[in-house]
């Protein structure tokens, strides 16, 4: 399992510690106890557990935003993992505090998009 300080990188996503939430967050609500961090084009999603033993992660979420989540781990550390059961992504240990998650996004002619994973 991974563990990091400051920054660290799964597939796609791009994990980052801050100080402090911004304003103008919504709360998510887990999905059968989970956050899907990020949705995958074949079904193999990122997620983290909303609660596992003393761990507890809120997800927010800026209104209209893709590219960018917010989640603030509480208690134990938690783990993001990638649903995949082959050619998976390492799981990455978060310890507890306030972290930014965001999309590798890749330019087209038609503009922004979400790169695939």
């Amino acid at each position: 399992m991974k563990t990091f300080k400051t920054m660290a990188a799964q597939g796609d996503l791009l994990l980052t510690r801050i100080d402090a939430l911004p304003d103008g967050l919504e709360k998510n609500s887990p999905t059968d106890g989970k956050h899907i961090v990020a949705h995958s084009e074949t079904g193999h999603h990122h997620v983290i557990d909303a609660v596992r033993g003393k761990s507890t992660v809120k997800m927010y979420r800026l209104p209209e935003e893709i590219y960018e989540a917010f989640i603030v781990v509480e208690g134990d550390a938690a783990t993001l993992e990638h649903e995949r059961s082959f050619d998976t992504h390492e799981p990455i240990k978060i310890e507890p505090g306030v972290y930014r998650i965001s999309r590798q996004r890749e330019y087209t002619a038609e503009g922004f998009r979400r790169a695939a994973d």
